[in-house]
C-alpha cells in the first residue's frame, strides 16, 4: 500500500520514512521543532503530513526508548484520521522535572497505519451473558 506524505518545510532537514527492520509495525518520526503549549506540554513537530486513505487510521505511539525520558504522550495514542492533512505532532506531558526530553533530530515516536472497520451500533435492552460479566479493573487477579 502506498501512502502519500508531504514535507511541510523543505528547508528543514527531515529524514526519509522507512522501516528500521523487516517486520517492524511502526515507522519512526523525528523531531524537527520543539515548543511548549498553553498546557505546559512539550510539543514536537515532525515536518510531515500524510494522506491516509479512507478506511485507514494513523496511530501515533511513543517509541519504547521513551521509557528513558521524563515524558508521557499526552493522549496515550494519537489518532490521525484520513481527512487530516496537517503536520503530525507529538505532545508529551512532562513528569518530574523533565530532565530527560528529546532534542531536534531525535526519533520521538512512531506511526502505524492500519485499516479499521466501520461499525454500526445497535441499541438493545440486554447484552449477552459472559463469565466475566460486569467485573472490571483487576477482575482476572493480580
Amino acid at each position: 500500500m502506498k501512502v502519500k506524505t508531504r514535507i511541510i518545510d523543505k528547508s528543514i532537514k527531515t529524514p526519509p520514512l522507512q522501516y528500521a527492520k523487516n517486520g517492524d509495525a511502526g515507522i519512526d518520526l523525528t523531531a524537527t521543532s520543539i515548543w511548549y503549549d498553553e498546557n505546559r506540554n512539550v510539543c514536537y513537530g515532525t515536518n510531515r503530513a500524510f494522506e491516509i486513505p479512507e478506511g485507514y487510521v494513523g496511530l501515533l505511539f511513543p517509541r519504547s526508548s521513551n521509557a528513558k525520558k521524563d515524558l508521557l504522550l499526552s493522549n496515550s495514542v494519537g489518532v490521525i484520521d484520513s481527512g487530516y492533512r496537517g503536520e503530525v505532532t507529538f505532545k508529551f506531558k512532562p513528569v518530574l522535572h523533565s530532565v530527560h526530553t528529546y532534542s531536534i533530530g531525535d526519533r520521538i515516536g512512531q506511526i502505524i497505519i492500519m485499516p479499521y472497520p466501520q461499525i454500526e451500533f445497535e441499541e438493545v435492552d440486554e447484552l449477552s451473558e459472559t463469565d466475566r460479566g460486569n467485573s472490571g479493573f483487576g477482575s482476572t487477579g493480580v
